[in-house]
C-alpha cells in the first residue's frame, strides 16, 4: 500500500512540476510575442526607421532584449537593418499586409459596422456613395421605429441635397469643390437645400475637417440625417456612414447620435487599415 501511494504521490508531483514548466514555457512565449508586437507597433505608428536604443526606450523593454528581439526579426525578414544601423519593417511584414488587404471586402466591412450602429442607435443607417454628381444609397439597415426612410438601397440623389453628398466632395480642391456645385446644385423638392456653390464648398470643406455632416428637411420633409466621412489611406472620402431619423430628435439629443456615427466610420477605416490610430 505504501509502495503505491509513493509511486502516486511521485507521479502526481511529476505532473504538477511539468504543468508549472509548461505554464511557465507558454508565458513566456507570450511575452517574447508581446515584446516582437511592441517593437513593430513602434515603428509603424513612429512611420520612421529607429535604432535598437530608441525603440527600447519607448517601448521599456531592457536593451539587451530589445537587441534580441530585433536580431531574430530581422533573420526572419520581419525586420530590416539599414546601413546606418537603423531598424525598419521587413519586406515579410509586406507580403502579410498585401495578403490581409486583398482578403477584405469594403462593402462587407461597412455593412457589418452599418448594422452595429442601427443597433446603437436605435435608427436607420445608410452607408453612401458618390455616382458622378449624385450621392448613391449603397446599404441600408432600418431602425427598429416604424419611421419609413424614403431614400432607399439605389437611390440616387444631387450631392447639395443630403449631409453625405457634401462629404464626399469634401477633400476635394476648394476650386474643384465650387465648380462641381455649379455643374450639379439642384433646388430639392423640399426647397431648403442650399444651392449657392461657394456657400455648398465652404459648407463641405467645413464638415469634411470636423468629419461630421448634419442636414435637416433639405431632401425630404420631417427627415434628418448626421453622417461621417470613410477616407481611405489618401484622406480621400471614399464613403459615408449615416443615421437617417424624425428631424425632432436631431435636437433633443445631437451629441448621443454624432459620437456614434463619427465611431462607426473611424472603425471602418481602422478594419480596411485606413486609420493607424
Amino acid at each position: 500500500m505504501d509502495a503505491k501511494t509513493s509511486s502516486a504521490d511521485l507521479s502526481a508531483g511529476t505532473g504538477s512540476e511539468l504543468e508549472t514548466e509548461a505554464k511557465g514555457a507558454r508565458r513566456s512565449r507570450v511575452s517574447g510575442i508581446d515584446r516582437a508586437l511592441q517593437v513593430i507597433d513602434h515603428l509603424y505608428e513612429t512611420g520612421a526607421p529607429a535604432g535598437a536604443y530608441a525603440i527600447a526606450k519607448a517601448i521599456k523593454a531592457p536593451l539587451s532584449t530589445v537587441y534580441v528581439i530585433i536580431d531574430d526579426l530581422v533573420e526572419k525578414n520581419m525586420l530590416a537593418r539599414n546601413a546606418d544601423g537603423s531598424i525598419w519593417l521587413g519586406a515579410r511584414l509586406y507580403h502579410y499586409g498585401l495578403a490581409y488587404a486583398r482578403s477584405l471586402d469594403f462593402m462587407s466591412v461597412a455593412t457589418h459596422e452599418m448594422h452595429d450602429l442601427c443597433r446603437e442607435a436605435g435608427e436607420t443607417v445608410q452607408v453612401c456613395g458618390r455616382d458622378g454628381d449624385y450621392m448613391l444609397v449603397l446599404a441600408m439597415a432600418d431602425g427598429p421605429s416604424h419611421y419609413q426612410v424614403a431614400s432607399r438601397v439605389g437611390t440616387r440623389v444631387p450631392l447639395n441635397w443630403t449631409a453625405s453628398g457634401r462629404l464626399l466632395v469634401g477633400h476635394l480642391a476648394e476650386a474643384e469643390r465650387i465648380e462641381l456645385f455649379k455643374r450639379c446644385a439642384r433646388t430639392s423638392p423640399t426647397g431648403r437645400a442650399e444651392i449657392d456653390a461657394r456657400t455648398l464648398s465652404d459648407s463641405a470643406g467645413k464638415a469634411f475637417e470636423e468629419r461630421l455632416s448634419i442636414q435637416v428637411a433639405e431632401s425630404d420633409y420631417a427627415v434628418a440625417c448626421i453622417a461621417s466621412p470613410v477616407c481611405d489611406r489618401s484622406g480621400a472620402c471614399v464613403a459615408t456612414i449615416s443615421i437617417v431619423l424624425p428631424e425632432q430628435k436631431v435636437f433633443s439629443d445631437e451629441n448621443h447620435y454624432t459620437e456614434h456615427v463619427r465611431a462607426a466610420a473611424q472603425r471602418i477605416e481602422k478594419l480596411m487599415g485606413w486609420r493607424n490610430h
